[in-house]
């Protein structure tokens, strides 16, 4: 498509790989340069019919694309989601409409593919709300500072006839899939990880150039030697005075059971010389603070958005959840860009639930991208009634929508991408 700027956008082919990733680059602060090996090794992850370019006198100046993905819902179901990544447009090329272009064109494909949904991960919180996005999960990292914790510095294992043991970063990749798998149909906001993901996490794939620290690997197994967790770090090794002040750093930590991630965080907060622990980002709700004697030495260094979710199939994904209590709510969704607009009857329950259009009245009203905000229950609808952004157009509806949609753990998504 061409506009009277005389930008053209278009999907590319393998010939702009390098100029595409180069606006990328540049539109991100990276260095402008492009190897080849990073050209072969993006192109093997990408699907050139959803991406494109913007083309200004040959000259690629903006980036986009997407890619399928299965998203977790309340309940353990998985929907299809339009990923969106690597959506970069030039410092030259800004107020332009670009992104809006790509963007209409990424999410009417969408729609026609049947995506329930379209997620991101936002730079910026003002971008992409116009677009109807909401925020659906949120993140939150603390830093740890080990002396204060308050846990028993003897720590020798778990004490319930688990262990905790290092593995290679080949067993990692191995082992990695399934665990996370196992995790995925219990948490909502998980997203899928694929093969290329696990080499890239244990640097089986890595451009050259790129700097790369090998992390340390660490599993539990279970009394019935089960692997239920999975940890990888790094540490800095630094000492003064001739007293360490060593500081090790989540990548990744997924457990499917308590007592593997009690055991997986302990046995990190009792390895010698570290002194400080990063968390990396994890659910506002997780066990981390409240596992410490002190949950005072955990102290928030990160506490924002990270999933956006923007619905493209109302039904379809209402129908997909399940809800805490049961109930039927009449909704009427706005969405100015016309993909999930209209009135919808919900008759849900902790079994499951119905959706369908209806010209019944309306119990409440609000935009796209708060459904977006609320679907997966993480955010209050009482709340946003307050803020203006949720009307309530029938006594008590907003209080029943929330006993429905929230849930008892907060979702989380603990991938960027």
């Amino acid at each position: 498509m061409t506009a009277s700027t005389g930008i053209e956008i278009r999907t590319i082919d393998d010939d702009d790989v390098p100029a595409w990733t180069r606006a990328m680059h540049t539109g991100f602060l990276r260095p402008p340069v492009v190897s080849k090996e990073e050209v072969e090794i993006r192109r093997a992850g990408m699907d050139l019919d959803r991406t494109q370019g913007a083309f200004d006198g040959g000259r690629c100046v903006a980036a986009f694309r997407s890619f399928a993905q299965r998203l977790t819902v309340p309940g353990g179901a998985s929907i299809a989601a339009d990923a969106v990544s690597n959506v970069s447009v030039s410092p030259t090329h800004r107020r332009r409409g670009l992104l809006g272009r790509m963007m209409t064109n990424d999410l009417r494909l969408a729609k026609e593919r049947g995506d329930a949904a379209a997620t991101l991960i936002a730079a910026e919180w003002l971008i992409y709300g116009r677009y109807g996005f909401g925020p659906a999960s949120w993140t939150t990292e603390w830093e740890v500072d080990v002396a204060r914790a308050g846990l028993d510095r003897r720590y020798a294992g778990p004490a319930d006839g688990g262990r905790v043991d290092f593995v290679d970063p080949g067993t990692a990749r191995e082992l990695g899939p399934a665990l996370h798998e196992r995790l995925r149909a219990t948490r909502p906001g998980f997203v899928d990880r694929d093969e290329r993901w696990w080499r890239r996490a244990t640097g089986d794939l890595r451009p050259a150039g790129r700097p790369w620290t090998e992390p340390f690997y660490v599993v539990y197994r279970a009394p019935d030697g089960a692997v239920d967790g999975l940890l990888a770090y790094t540490a800095q090794d630094t000492w003064e005075a001739k007293r360490p002040h060593g500081t090790a750093s989540v990548l990744d930590l997924i457990a499917v059971s308590t007592e593997a991630e009690r055991a997986l965080w302990h046995f990190l907060l009792s390895v010698d010389w570290i002194t400080t622990v990063r968390s990396g980002f994890r659910a506002p709700d997780d066990l981390l603070p409240l596992l410490l004697p002190d949950p005072r030495a955990a102290k928030v260094t990160t506490h924002a958005d990270l999933l956006w979710l923007r619905p493209l199939d109302v039904p379809a994904l209402l129908e997909a959840r399940t809800y805490a209590h049961p109930g039927t709510l009449v909704v009427e969704i706005a969405d100015p860009d016309g993909y999930a607009g209209g009135r919808f009857l919900l008759e849900a329950g902790p079994d499951g639930a119905r959706c369908a259009a209806t010209t019944r009245p309306a119990d409440l009203a609000l935009g796209v991208g708060d459904l977006g905000a609320l679907y997966l229950g993480d955010e209050s609808v009482v709340r946003l009634a307050a803020l203006g952004r949720v009307a309530e157009e029938r006594p008590g509806a907003a209080a029943r929508a929330e006993l429905m949609l929230r849930t008892a753990r907060r979702p989380w998504c603990p991938d960027v991408f």
